[in-house]
């Protein structure tokens, strides 16, 4: 074989070679790239979720504190959150939010408080039916951080 062509032969492997894995290693940041914003995506509409589900659960727990009459439509749209927690979220989160419902229909079911009644409540530290909740989705957000 002539020299001149093995020279040309090296070089034109070393060029296709050179450019594949340019083209290869483009490929996986973008791969990359792409999965880090499909799990910020999902990150913020799961703290999206938890707030909006915080913020209406206690407004009801609230409304349910101090009134016997359920408000409906504020319990479906508490249910339409919990629903959507289940797919969203993991397991532990979904329990914790199926009590903190629970908690809420059994309060609209309890005598009416006063505020001395909840000012004794807020002293022993009963008032807070969203702590388990609060700190399950403090985990599962840690959780998804760390992957």
């Amino acid at each position: 074989m002539n020299p001149g062509s093995i020279s040309a032969i090296s070089a034109l492997a070393g060029s296709v070679i050179g450019g594949l894995t340019t083209g290869f290693t483009t490929l996986l940041n973008q791969r990359s790239q792409a999965r880090a914003g499909m799990i910020a995506h999902d990150v913020a509409r799961r703290e999206e979720l938890v707030r909006d589900f915080i913020i209406a659960a206690s407004k009801t727990y609230g409304d349910a504190i101090v009134n016997s009459d359920p408000k409906m439509p504020e319990i479906v749209d508490l249910y339409s959150m919990v629903s959507r927690l289940r797919v969203l979220s993991m397991p532990r989160s979904v329990v914790c939010a199926d009590s903190v419902m629970y908690s809420i229909v059994e309060t609209y079911f309890t005598p009416n408080r006063t505020m001395a009644d909840i000012r004794e409540l807020v002293k022993n530290g009963g008032v807070d039916p969203l702590k388990d909740f609060a700190e399950a989705a403090r985990e599962e957000r840690y959780a998804f951080a760390m992957r």
